[in-house]
């Protein structure tokens, strides 16, 4: 072989492994800058800067206390990409402006979508037995949905099959899962009653009276009912007792939802108030003026710090409920109102809904609107949990829509499994009755749970801190300087006297506290029957038994 040729086929051969290398490290560096920006994502702001400290100690503490923020936003980072592979999407306008993501209809979503997702979304038209209201269950695989006119029935919204109807022949105003799929509670016309997934009646819930509306606490087994009566109960599933029934004394509502953060009741009143309620108090926790007129709906945020109201003033309302002050007020009439487990917000006014979403800061604006047939009257809307889909109740039926980005993408079979077996349902059953939380662990700020409760009493002092603390007021005392005064009021002795007082007057709390220590407080004499009462106080005295 020429020399030449051996030289330019080394050089090729060589080319090659340098070629593949820049590749490499250009992938590398990429995946670098992506994990660099998640990081960002998951850190506490920028570091503190430690250059200026002199206390060596401090120094190191700070140091290492930064060196542990960074590994728990890259172990984020990794628990990220590999326990959450599937990532949540909206829907995105152009970057020209013009594009606007309330203007996508439920026809072309259909079409854009995948198979399976195409085929969420329905329409049920039974015009004779609406108006229709709905629950899912906490993995929302199964709904339950009642008529008015007594059309109660099952289904799985997995596989789209119904799973059982029935009629009860009785208004019925509301429905409402219990723990699991096996047990729903019907609130019909003079009582509420728990079926099984068979439609066979497992109880009668007759101390609840007329109710209009129930909620299920998860956590705690309680089923909550607010009658026409404004009577508030909480009535324990798992044993059958009735833990509370508190008559709220605003009147009637139907206005009733459990925020899932603390299992707080929030109710909605005709004088525009929302007051909040837990099985162990009385009176309300929470008393807010949030509207001029009667509250038509709440909702709930997932996380427990937000609020949305609805009023007949034709306003909805964003509040903050750690500061239980107004974020943003909306000039719009709802009917019904639901959070998704993302944060977008949908309300429903007649025939339309509308969907916001959170653009940053509390700051909702317009996501998505969906118009009914026209004459359709919109009861209730509810986001169905871990899927982008909302259902609706309306006066002639049900239906469903697709609201990109509003379920969770990523659920943990711990937790809620929307393809468990009838297994593992036994097993979370059985786990959750277990772990059932007292309704004394019902409150406003759930983190005071396992917390020391500070003593009101205060601590009293010891004898040795009192006569420290009179020395020093005494001394204070002494010290005072009085105003000279002419004409013989400044001499020696009244000095010596005015001081003798402020002296004595200074030691009195001390020695009352050394009375107190001993068990000995000065008590008020009592008038003995012996002494005679002037004419004017004779009747006040204490007659003789």
């Amino acid at each position: 072989m020429p020399q030449y040729l051996a030289i330019a086929h080394v050089t090729m051969a060589s080319a090659k492994p340098a070629a593949e290398q820049k590749a490499m490290e250009g992938g590398e560096q990429e995946a670098l800058d992506e994990m660099e920006k998640k990081v960002h994502k998951y850190s506490r702001g920028k570091a503190a800067y430690l250059g200026t400290l002199r206390d060596k100690k401090l120094k190191g503490q700070l140091a290492a206390r930064e060196k542990l923020y960074g590994h728990s936003a890259k172990a984020a980072v990794q628990t990220e990409k590999w326990l959450l592979p599937t990532e949540g999407g909206y829907l995105e306008p152009d970057d020209d402006g013009l594009e606007k993501t309330y203007r996508y209809q439920q026809t072309s979503l259909r079409e854009d979508v995948d198979l399976l997702c195409s085929r969420k979304p329905f329409d049920m038209i039974l015009p004779l037995l609406g108006p229709y209201t709905l629950g899912y269950t906490g993995n929302g695989r199964y709904m339950v949905v009642g008529g008015r006119k007594g059309h109660v029935a099952m289904m799985d919204m997995l596989n789209l099959e119904l799973v059982k109807e029935f009629q009860v022949r009785e208004t019925v105003r509301d429905v409402a899962f219990l723990h699991n799929e096996q047990l729903y509670a019907v609130a019909q016309k003079k009582y509420p009653y728990i079926y099984n997934r068979h439609g066979t009646e497992i109880h009668c819930l007759k101390e609840h009276g007329k109710s209009l509306k129930l909620q299920f606490l998860e956590k705690h087994f309680l089923l909550s009912s607010i009658n026409s009566f404004g009577q508030l109960h909480y009535q324990d599933i798992s044993t059958g007792e009735m833990v509370a029934n508190y008559r709220t004394g605003l009147g009637r509502t139907d206005v009733m939802r459990v925020n899932p953060y603390n299992a707080v009741i929030g109710l909605g009143h005709a004088g525009g108030k929302v007051t909040m309620w837990k099985p162990t108090s009385v009176k309300p926790l929470v008393t807010m003026l949030c509207h001029s007129g009667p509250v038509t709906a709440i909702a709930f945020d997932r996380g427990g710090h937000l609020m949305a109201t609805a009023g007949v003033d034709r306003k909805v309302k964003i509040w903050d409920l750690r500061k239980y002050e107004v974020i943003n007020s909306y000039a719009a009439r709802a009917q019904s109102l639901d959070f998704s487990q993302k944060g977008l917000l949908a309300c429903s006014n007649g025939s339309q809904v509308e969907i916001f979403r959170d653009t940053g800061g509390q700051d909702y604006k317009i996501y998505m609107k969906h118009r009914m047939v026209k004459g359709y009257q919109i009861g209730k809307v509810l986001f169905r949990p871990y899927e982008d889909v909302l259902g609706i109740g309306h006066s002639m039926g049900l239906s469903a829509i697709l609201v990109p980005g509003s379920g969770e993408p990523n659920f943990d079979t711990f937790v809620d499994n929307p393809i468990e077996t009838s297994k593992q349902r036994r097993e979370k059953e059985v786990q959750s009755l277990l772990n059932k939380l007292q309704p004394e662990t019902i409150m406003l700020n759930p983190n005071m749970i396992a917390t020391v409760r500070p003593s009101r009493k205060k601590e009293k002092k010891t004898k040795k801190e009192i006569e420290e603390e009179m020395e020093d007021a005494v001394e204070a005392a002494k010290s005072i300087e009085f105003k000279k005064k002419t004409k013989g009021r400044s001499k020696a002795s009244k000095r010596a006297k005015k001081r003798e007082e402020e002296v004595l007057k200074a030691k009195r709390p001390f020695l009352e506290q050394h009375k107190e220590n001993d068990g000995r407080p000065d008590k008020k004499q009592r008038v003995s029957e012996e002494i005679e009462l002037p004419k004017a106080l004779q009747r006040f005295a204490k007659s003789r038994q």
